[in-house]
């Protein structure tokens, strides 16, 4: 019976308390920002509310508290995309009339923020992603990987589509490649701008052209130049081999050409006694050339 003495008292003080007037409370009161969306599109979570202390009945404020039948302050924007914020003092009015009976005392966030950017269309150009692809031993890219269409059509926030001013990377998903290569792959966006950027393209060829480079060795015939007679080698009798990576398609080429090993006394380093091995001739077609041993000795009169 105390108890329920208890309860009753206590929910007349709350009703009773609830009839008066002048009481003040901060809420948060619910907001919509109303633009074009299909020229617009918001690039951050959009703002949908904001915090006022207000003055009222408690029946009223409380009703506020727990936004029952709150319609939201409307907020209309002509341009988001020329502004991040406006002044939440702009819409006291418009406060003041949903908030009736209760009145606006002070509005606590005083700007409302924003990031909406213009919706755009823009052809983007389709770059391969080093990272997701790689050749065999000793084969290489004729040329970058082409693409077809070269172009991407995207749709999104402009800001985002500048940054791909540079290209959109397009995942190839192959490894070791050691034949020329076609195939489709799926377009896919980075995680970032999904929700935000769509492609008209689910897939795009990709069409990889290599060659191969085979390794090779030959034993060259040393030429000496400006040698003194009183100069030798330390080791007349070296043998100097030269290893290299010639592309495949020259190799009849290197077939009709004759190096030599060229060690020139001119161009030797005095302070050693050493003469740098140099090969005669060098295409460009060779790639990797490597000469052992590279530096020989010399000897002078009796030594």
């Amino acid at each position: 019976m105390v108890v329920l003495c208890i309860a009753a008292a206590t929910t007349f003080w709350i009703l009773n308390a609830l009839n008066k007037d002048d009481y003040n409370t901060v809420v948060d009161f619910p907001i919509f920002l109303d633009y074009d969306h299909s020229k617009f599109i918001a690039i951050e979570k959009e703002p949908d509310q904001i915090k006022l202390e207000i003055k009222g009945n408690g029946w009223d404020l409380l009703r506020k508290y727990l936004k029952l039948n709150t319609p939201p302050l409307t907020i209309e924007l002509q341009n988001p995309a020329s502004k991040k914020f406006i002044k939440a003092s702009d819409y006291t009015r418009e406060l003041t009339d949903l908030l009736s009976p209760s009145t606006v005392v002070s509005i606590l966030d005083d700007s409302v923020k924003f990031n909406i950017d213009k919706i755009e269309t823009r052809k983007i150009s389709a770059i391969a992603d080093s990272a997701s692809f790689s050749l065999a031993k000793n084969y290489r890219l004729l040329a970058p990987p082409i693409f077809s269409p070269a172009e991407i059509t995207l749709t999104g926030p402009s800001s985002v589509l500048e940054t791909l001013k540079d290209g959109l990377k397009v995942e190839i998903n192959a490894q070791k490649i050691n034949a020329d290569l076609s195939k489709e792959v799926p377009l896919i966006l980075p995680k970032e701008m999904t929700g935000l950027v769509s492609s008209k393209e689910a897939l795009v060829n990709v069409t990889i052209d290599v060659v191969a480079y085979l390794e090779g060795n030959k034993r060259l015939k040393i030429k000496k130049l400006n040698f003194p007679r009183t100069v030798s080698l330390s080791n007349e009798e070296v043998s100097i081999v030269m290893d290299y990576l010639i592309d495949e398609r020259n190799t009849a080429e290197l077939k009709e050409l004759e190096f030599e090993a060229v060690l020139d006394f001119s161009k030797r380093n005095r302070e050693d006694s050493t003469i740098t091995v140099e090969v005669r001739p060098m295409p460009k077609f060779l790639d990797q050339v490597r000469i052992s041993p590279s530096i020989l000795k010399l000897q002078y009169g009796n030594q």
